[in-house]
């Protein structure tokens, strides 16, 4: 089992949010996982011009680190997203490499992994964050299976207790790994997901050719 860590922050090495992901793949790791982790700021990402070319090809022609990162998120059963509260909402970094994910979402692509989210924030809109990233992880066709979240103006001990929150949510994340738990909230999520996404695709078959035949593969298209 394969768990991957994107940590979003800019302060790298300095990151709040970085102690509470190291802290959920110390945990995945000890529930018997192998991880992973990806400073997301250490990579070139560039923004999705809209193109549409991936639609087609399944490949994105921007020649930058973004293959490179999908690929690795595409190996793994399990996903941390961790990223700072940025005006309740995440870092550009991470939003930029989420926005060129149309093609994973088209495909639903995703199907089968499952993630929690991590987030800190100065003095609030760490709930904004976990629900982006929980709805974003479910878009994507993974499953949410948990958030932390610490408040740095709640004082150092608490952050110290987000640390152990954050650990036992990477074995919880391991965990529903290991059973394929299911949240039925989720899975009538993911089969509107199913229907929307299908009914796009096979109304394009032309311009949608490669997410028309990856769909047409996993059976969801005749």
């Amino acid at each position: 089992m394969k768990i991957l860590a994107v940590n979003a922050s800019p302060r790298r090495k300095n990151s709040n949010t970085l102690q509470l992901v190291e802290a959920a793949l110390t945990g995945a790791a000890e529930a018997g996982a192998d991880t992973e982790y990806l400073d997301l700021c250490e990579y070139d990402i560039r923004y999705c011009t809209a193109c549409a070319i991936c639609y087609k090809t399944g490949e994105c022609p921007i020649k930058d680190d973004y293959a490179e990162i999908l690929a690795k998120m595409e190996e793994a059963d399990g996903l941390i997203l961790g990223s700072p509260v940025y005006i309740n909402a995440v870092t550009a970094q991470l939003k930029t490499l989420l926005d060129r994910m149309a093609d994973v979402i088209h495909c639903q692509a995703f199907t089968g992994k499952y993630g929690i989210a991590v987030t800190t924030g100065g003095g609030g809109g760490t709930d904004e964050v976990i629900s982006y990233l929980g709805t974003t992880l479910q878009v994507l066709g993974a499953t949410m299976c948990g958030g932390v979240a610490a408040v740095m103006a709640d004082g150092p001990e608490r952050f110290e207790e987000q640390k152990t929150v954050a650990a036992n949510a990477g074995k919880i994340l391991v965990q529903a790994i290991r059973e394929k738990n299911r949240y039925p909230e989720q899975e009538v999520f993911h089969a509107q997901m199913q229907e929307h996404m299908t009914a796009l695709v096979r109304a394009n078959p032309d311009t949608m050719q490669h997410e028309y035949e990856y769909l047409k593969n996993r059976g969801w298209l005749e």
